[in-house]
């Protein structure tokens, strides 16, 4: 008896293995398949991660029991090598952006959720606001670029945004790309620069979405870099999606209706970004001079979305980054949307993440030097 239960385990495990394996291989079509007509498979994109894990158990285990069928992992394993080192940075060296090396200049780049924290209460808000500022200045970065960034034309100094770093940062480019009541409320990008503005322009995105990929040509001695920044459809999630996602969770009754809710408002979320990478690719694909894209990608490293944008540009996080770089906080333990994105034309000197809790997602850092 023993031995025909140990039989039907080995058997089940077998299918099991060939299940992740495919699962797997599907995964590594992702960057290839664009999500306006693809969809779909960009649900697969977020399981990467997962199912590497899954599948290098898998390997060890078969290695112990039947070595010879570990191959079968094994392979699979190492054709995900491409998305494997996008996924995982191996720097072991300590990076210290309290000191900046010399002769480079520093980038932050970080979606700010509307620069007033977490909190629901007016006075912590408005405490955030300049704390979170604060936190910006503290590490003398010569351009900024926020996402998800609010300022107040009308409203006084307590929704002055802009002006908790013009002092500092008199160069600045705004997209502006939600605008109320003629400047009562404003939300979008924005790029603070230490060095002189020269150029900048916006491309609008199509559709509903309020976002736009914006650019600023700075002249930093005698060589002009362009510095573009962006903020791409995020699944648009409210408290009452989470409220339903524990439904689900739980098995609740209504897990149906929430399940759908949630599958449609991804669906969009996929099918945008699609449109969009596309337009970012276009954009900066382009230009003629040294350039740095940065932003909120909403989208993870294996992604259409990541891989289009990227081309052969550097990612600063797999320059000087450890283990998979979570930047955004909620939803999943692994997900790593924000990125900063140099070409050829610089040397990547330091990369670090700051996680100060006063945005869902966290501050990106880094030095380069150019070449």
């Amino acid at each position: 008896m023993a031995n025909v239960i140990r039989q039907v385990v080995k058997k089940l495990l077998l299918i099991l293995t060939i299940v992740v394996c495919i699962m797997y291989l599907l995964t590594l079509l992702v960057p290839y398949l664009n999500p306006q007509r693809w969809w779909l498979i960009g649900f697969l994109g977020l399981t990467f991660p997962y199912l590497f894990f899954l599948l290098l158990f898998v390997f060890f285990f078969w290695l112990i029991i039947k070595p010879k069928l570990s191959l079968v992992p094994l392979i699979t394993l190492l054709l995900g090598a491409k998305q494997i080192s996008v996924t995982f940075a191996a720097h072991f060296f300590n990076n210290d952006v309290t000191k900046k090396p010399d002769s480079t200049f520093r980038i932050i780049s970080w979606n700010v959720a509307n620069m007033y924290g977490l909190s629901k209460n007016s006075e912590i808000k408005q405490h955030n606001r300049t704390e979170l500022a604060q936190s910006i200045l503290d590490l003398h970065p010569d351009v900024i670029c926020l996402q998800e960034f609010n300022h107040s034309y009308t409203q006084g100094g307590n929704a002055d945004n802009i002006g908790l770093f013009s002092n500092q940062f008199p160069n600045y480019f705004y997209s502006k790309d939600f605008n109320k009541e003629n400047g009562y409320y404003t939300s979008g990008s924005v790029v603070f620069s230490k060095y002189p503005i020269i150029d900048s322009g916006k491309i609008d995105y199509p559709g509903n979405f309020t976002g736009s990929l914006i650019y600023v040509d700075i002249k930093v001695n005698d060589d002009t870099l362009r510095i573009f920044t962006t903020h791409l459809q995020s699944f648009g999630f409210n408290n009452q999606d989470y409220s339903e996602m524990n439904k689900i969770k739980q098995r609740d009754e209504q897990s149906i209706g929430a399940s759908k809710n949630i599958f449609i408002k991804m669906k969009a979320a996929f099918t945008n970004r699609g449109t969009q990478a596309d337009i970012v690719h276009a954009e900066t694909d382009s230009v003629i001079h040294p350039s740095v894209v940065c932003g909120d990608f909403n989208d993870v490293p294996t992604s259409y979305t990541y891989f289009h944008i990227r081309g052969n540009r550097q990612d600063a996080f797999l320059k000087n980054g450890l283990g998979v770089g979570k930047t955004y906080n909620s939803l999943a333990p692994m997900l790593r949307i924000d990125y900063i994105l140099p070409d050829t034309s610089f040397t990547i000197k330091q990369f670090d993440m700051v996680d100060e809790n006063l945005s869902d997602h966290v501050m990106l850092v880094s030095d380069l030097k150019l070449k």
